[in-house]
Parts: structure tokens; C-alpha cells; sequence
């Protein structure tokens, strides 16, 4: 059972934000494929992304630094699966990569209609693991209360 995917890759002048760093929507891209990557080679077959949340830049990355994606399953429900997602970067030159972006991005496991179908269960073996699965959780409650606090606000848009 594969748990976790990486990709690398170099960043490219097409990447370029006004700043001259990478855009930080090519960083959302990135995320959301080595995310899907890893969901769906869990799920053995098609996920669709139900939830991305608390995408966090620490630093830019530079044009034609080495990229770095490790993605990660560290929560599974019924259907859904929680991915944590770890960007990292560096320069050619350097040996050490640097931790640029975090974030976590659910998806749900569904068939050919489309409709939620059973995920396999990721039960944790380590320390590191058990944590993970602790913090998705924590994440849950806080998306639960963010969603009850903006529902006066939302339902006129639904």
C-alpha cells in the first residue's frame, strides 16, 4: 500500500510571478497534483479534491531552483482521504533543500457516477504518523466551526 508520493522537478521561467519568484499559484498546482497522485494510488482509482485548506508559504521558491512535493495520506474516513502536503526547494548548488509551503487537501474516493465509494483505512505505524493522523482531525473540527461560523453568510449564495 503506497502512502506517500514524491515529485521533483526544476521550477521554470513559464512559473515567474510580477517578483520574479515562482507564482504561488503554480505552487497550488503542483500541490494539488502530487496531492491527487497520492489520494488516488491509495484509492486505486479516481478522487476528486472535496477540500484544500491552510496553504502556508513560509518563503518563495526561485526560477530554476530544485522542487521538491512529498505528499502524504495521514487521515482516512469512509470515503475520503486526508493528504498532507510538504514543498520544499533549493538551489542547485546547494545540498540541503528548505521547507517553502505545507498545506492538507481532502479528497473523496468516488466511483464511475461519481458518487463517494470506500476508501481502504490508513491506520498509522509511527510516532510521526499518529501525530499526523491527530492534527487531520484537529483540522476537521476547525473546518466543521469555520463552516458553521460563515453559514449565515453563505446561504443566499447555496
Amino acid at each position: 500500500m503506497q502512502d506517500k508520493i514524491t515529485f521533483q522537478f526544476v521550477s521554470e521561467p513559464s512559473d515567474v510571478n510580477f517578483g520574479g519568484k515562482v507564482h504561488g499559484g503554480a505552487v497550488m498546482k503542483w500541490i494539488d497534483q502530487a496531492a491527487y497522485a497520492c489520494a488516488s494510488t491509495w484509492a486505486e482509482g479516481y478522487c476528486v479534491t472535496v477540500y484544500v485548506g491552510g496553504i502556508r508559504f513560509y518563503q518563495p521558491i526561485q526560477i530554476g531552483n530544485l522542487v521538491k512535493i512529498m505528499a502524504r495520506v495521514i487521515y482516512t474516513g469512509s470515503s475520503s482521504i486526508h493528504i498532507a502536503v510538504d514543498v520544499f526547494s533549493r538551489k542547485m548548488s546547494d545540498a540541503k533543500f528548505v521547507k517553502t509551503t505545507h498545506c492538507v487537501i481532502v479528497f473523496v474516493s468516488v466511483d464511475e457516477e461519481g458518487k463517494p465509494r470506500p476508501t481502504k483505512k490508513f491506520v498509522p505505524d509511527t510516532e510521526r504518523e499518529k501525530h499526523m493522523e491527530q492534527y487531520a482531525k484537529r483540522l476537521m473540527q476547525l473546518r466543521q466551526d469555520i463552516e458553521v461560523e460563515m453559514s449565515p453568510f453563505l446561504k443566499d449564495y447555496m
